[in-house]
């Protein structure tokens, strides 16, 4: 299955071990040294296009991924263990 980016961050990503709803993607984490994605990274509720809200952000290991499917990415993860503060966007 080949999927572009812009068609991941359309996809709602839900907590198969809680049913929980985390919200759609917004980055990646890459190695670009191996061409490989490491995790996606989900902002968690309450941010408006990454501007308001909550600091934190859910980084989900691409090995926790167990299904993409048409709308939805379903991930099997202690969510308290995903979090982590958000990094400072720079703009070059």
């Amino acid at each position: 299955m080949c999927c572009r980016f812009t068609e991941l961050r359309c996809k709602e990503v839900i907590n198969v071990t809680d049913g929980c709803r985390l919200g759609f993607v917004a980055d990646l984490d890459l190695d670009l040294e191996n061409g490989r994605v490491l995790a996606i990274i989900v902002p968690c509720p309450g941010r408006f296009f990454g501007l308001f809200g909550s600091n934190e952000e859910h980084v989900i290991p691409w090995s926790c991924i167990r299904r993409i499917g048409g709308d939805i990415i379903l991930v099997d993860v202690c969510l308290k263990d995903v979090r982590r503060p958000c990094r400072k966007k720079r703009f070059w």
